[in-house]
C-alpha cells in the first residue's frame, strides 16, 4: 500500500494478537476511516498458540495450519474495520504466563526490549501517525505477557520515534502527538451484566471481572461506537478460530440491545503534545486538538517534541502508569 498523503490524519493502533483489533476499538477505527483518516494496525505476534475456541474450526487441517489461518482471519477483519495497512511486527505468540510456550526463545515476551522498540520506531517513523492507541499497564488485571509487552515497548517507542539521537537507521524522526490506552471500562462491563440479568439471560461476566481494579477514573475519552457497532461484530466473526458465533460472552445480548448499553469505546489519554480535556470533561475524538491544525503546524510540533519532551516547555500529559 502507498504512503498516506501528508494532509491526512493518521491513526496507528498496536495490538498483541490477531483478533485483538476486533475486540478493542474496532468501531473507533471504522469511524476514523470513514471520516478520512489513514489507519494502520501493528500486530505484534501471529497468534500461533491461541486456542481454537470455535468447535466448528477445531479440525486437524486448521490446527496444522493455524498460523496461515489466523493471518487470513486478520486480513479479513482488518478489511472489515477499515484499516489501510496491517504491519506484522514479526514476533511469536507467547502464550499464557508460566506455560511452555511462554518460555519459547522467539516469544514476544522474551524479545530484547531495545530491538523490539527499534522495530516499532521504524514503523512509526514511516507511517508518521498523529495518534497512537496501545495498551495500558495491566499487570493487576489481564496480565497476558504479550499485552504487557505491547505496553512496555509502545510507551518508549512513542517518545524515541521523535528523538534524532535514537535509532538513526530507522528513518527521519517523527513524534506522534497523542498516545492513548484502550480500556474495557467497569461501567461497560457492569452495564452489560445488568442488561443480561434484566432480560433474564445468564450473564457471562463472572466475579473475576468485578475484582479487577477499575480504571474508570482515568478515562478521558469516549468515542461514539453506535454507528459502527456491526463492524465490531463482523470483525470478531472474521476470526472464526477464536470467536464462536454462539459465544454468550460476545453475542449473549441481541445486537439491537447490546449496541445501546455502552455505545462508546473508552480510552485514557496517556501523553499529548497538544493538551487534553480538563476539569473532568470527556472528549469524543482521538484527533481533538489536531484536527484543526495545518499540516505545517503538525510538522513543526512533531519535530519539536523530541524524545517525548514538551516543545518549548508546554505541558505533556503523562498517565503511563
Amino acid at each position: 500500500m502507498g504512503n498516506p498523503a501528508e494532509s491526512e490524519l493518521r491513526l496507528m493502533t498496536i495490538h498483541a494478537h490477531p483478533d485483538d483489533e476486533a475486540s478493542k476499538g474496532a468501531a473507533t477505527v471504522a469511524s476514523c476511516h470513514a471520516n478520512g483518516a489513514h489507519c494502520v494496525l501493528v500486530c505484534c505476534t501471529g497468534g500461533e498458540v491461541g486456542d481454537i475456541l470455535n468447535p466448528v474450526m477445531d479440525t486437524p487441517e486448521v490446527r496444522n495450519n493455524l498460523v496461515d489461518v489466523r493471518a487470513a482471519e486478520l486480513e479479513k477483519s482488518a478489511e472489515i474495520i477499515g484499516y489501510d495497512e496491517v504491519v506484522m511486527l514479526g514476533y511469536r505468540d507467547s502464550g499464557m504466563p508460566d506455560s511452555e510456550e511462554n518460555a519459547h526463545p522467539d516469544a514476544f515476551a522474551n524479545a530484547d526490549p531495545d530491538e523490539a522498540i527499534a522495530r516499532l520506531v521504524e514503523v512509526i517513523r514511516r507511517v508518521r501517525p498523529h495518534v497512537i492507541v496501545t495498551y495500558p499497564d495491566d499487570r493487576r488485571g489481564y496480565n497476558h505477557p504479550d499485552h504487557l509487552q505491547v505496553h512496555d515497548i509502545s510507551v518508549p517507542a512513542f517518545e524515541i520515534a521523535g528523538d534524532p539521537d535514537c535509532c538513526s537507521e530507522a528513518g527521519e524522526p517523527w513524534h506522534p502527538l497523542k498516545l492513548y490506552f484502550t480500556t474495557w471500562s467497569r461501567a461497560r462491563i457492569e452495564g452489560l451484566h445488568r442488561k443480561h440479568l434484566e432480560l433474564g439471560i445468564e450473564s457471562p461476566y463472572s466475579e473475576w471481572w468485578f475484582k479487577r481494579p477499575s480504571q474508570d477514573h482515568l478515562i478521558t475519552t469516549q468515542v461514539p461506537a453506535g454507528d459502527h457497532w456491526n463492524v465490531r461484530r463482523d470483525a470478531l466473526l472474521a476470526h472464526a478460530t477464536q470467536v464462536d458465533p454462539e459465544s454468550p460472552f460476545w453475542f449473549g445480548l441481541p445486537d439491537e440491545v447490546a449496541r445501546t448499553v455502552h455505545p462508546f469505546d473508552d480510552y485514557v489519554l496517556a501523553q499529548s503534545l497538544v493538551g487534553g480535556p480538563v476539569d473532568g470533561r470527556i472528549e469524543d475524538d482521538l484527533f481533538e486538538g489536531i484536527r484543526d491544525m495545518s499540516a505545517g503546524e503538525v510538522e513543526v510540533l512533531a519535530h519539536r517534541g523530541v524524545g517525548g519532551r514538551p516543545p518549548d516547555g508546554e505541558a505533556l500529559m503523562d498517565k503511563t502508569r
